[in-house]
């Protein structure tokens, strides 16, 4: 309480004097006193207050944790059941079959993802036909930026989400059980445990080969591509090879596991001739001369049966700014290739990959399960045949 000095003399003697001004005094009462103690100790006698009633919180909580676990258990669930049939409202998904086959039949189906960071309607939905039994491996070919990899991710995407109890991105969808959905996509390296890209690459594929089994899923993206070109082919080859071996655990159902794999690596598409249960994919693009006289490339994005024969690597290094000098030179470099190419499959030789059909018939061949009357009709046909 300030008071002037003219009326100094009108202080009640209980008031302290707490402070001395140029032409006032300040004193404080006993009730101001008290007042300001209780104010200073309040913010402890809140936070004390605070931490015995979350104590008791606590203990009431830790009383029925196993109803409250429950209870929240319930809740997470509704709310993915609620986002799962919001978004199945939304973006106009189906309810998918899911059965006990070997199938996974997608009609028009769309990546979950993707399509919703574009403008409406604007993604191009692609089909998927692996019935159960031939084909089961599909070897997808086709130019960069095509849309191989999208692809790829949409079909894993709908398997899981199909059997998650979700409706899919899709027309129609018949979903066979995926015990596992295995995949190897991307290029990185372990420099911390001194592996390469490569051989990152070559460890998930061994863990892939030794998980795989008749009802896995196998998404495979240019495997071998961190090798040289041969070397990158001929163990390309060889994994197609052994997951389109015949491996049945109960002497039924197909023959290996559903296999989607995309490579540039041209020569793998000999193998749907060769091998059962291959069969070949492509991406379209179109070529067209532009009003400046360039070649240019528009991508369709839509998956058709068959091999691709051209990658357009050097289109896309263009759209990532290349100087035009490095482009030309490229393209020349290419023309040479190709051109070298064609005389050497012109040369009376056998190709690099071309083994004799009985040679792969041979080692797709389960002993256990032909009787010897019939290895002796198969060796009679082969010996014809050679």
């Amino acid at each position: 309480l300030e008071v002037t000095r003219t009326h100094l003399a009108k202080v009640p003697p209980r008031w302290s004097r707490k402070q001395t001004l140029a032409n006032a005094e300040r004193f404080i009462t006993p009730e101001l006193k008290e007042l300001e103690s209780r104010i200073l100790s309040s913010e402890d006698q809140v936070l004390r207050l605070e931490a015995k009633l979350f104590e008791q919180v606590r203990g009431a909580a830790l009383e029925r944790r196993a109803a409250l676990s429950r209870f929240a258990g319930l809740i997470a669930e509704l709310d993915v059941l609620n986002a799962l049939a919001e978004a199945a409202a939304l973006n106009d998904y189906v309810k998918p079959k899911v059965d006990l086959s070997h199938r996974l039949l997608l009609e028009e189906a769309r990546h979950p993802v993707v399509e919703t960071t574009l403008a409406a309607g604007s993604f191009v939905p692609n089909s998927l036909g692996l019935d159960g039994s031939d084909p089961q491996v599909l070897i997808l070919t086709g130019p960069n930026m095509g849309g191989k990899s999208t692809f790829l991710r949409q079909n894993a995407l709908i398997a899981v989400m199909a059997q998650l109890g979700s409706f899919v991105p899709a027309k129609a969808a018949t979903v066979g059980i995926v015990d596992k959905v295995l995949t190897r996509i991307g290029a990185q390296d372990a420099l911390a445990r001194g592996e390469s890209t490569f051989m990152v690459e070559m460890n998930e594929t061994a863990r892939i080969l030794k998980a795989a089994t008749p009802r896995s899923l196998l998404i495979l993206d240019e495997v071998g591509r961190g090798t040289s070109t041969f070397d990158g082919i001929s163990i390309a080859w060889a994994v197609l090879e052994h997951l389109s071996r015949a491996y049945r655990a109960d002497g039924e159902g197909p023959r290996g596991p559903r296999v989607l794999f995309a490579t540039h690596y041209f020569e793998l598409t000999k193998l749907a001739e060769l091998l059962p249960g291959v069969c070949n994919a492509n991406v379209e693009a179109r070529e067209w001369t532009n009003a400046e006289g360039h070649t240019d490339v528009v991508f369709l994005h839509k998956i058709s049966p068959g091999p691709a024969d051209r990658s357009f690597g050097i289109h896309v290094a263009r759209l990532a700014g290349l100087p035009e000098a490095c482009l030309r030179r490229a393209r020349e470099i290419l023309a040479s290739l190709e051109s070298e190419a064609k005389g050497r499959a012109a040369e009376p030789e056998l190709p690099l990959f071309e083994d004799h059909p009985v040679l792969h018939e041979l080692r797709l061949l389960d002993v256990d399960e032909v009787t010897p009357v019939q290895a002796l009709a198969r060796i009679a046909e082969w010996k014809k045949r050679l």
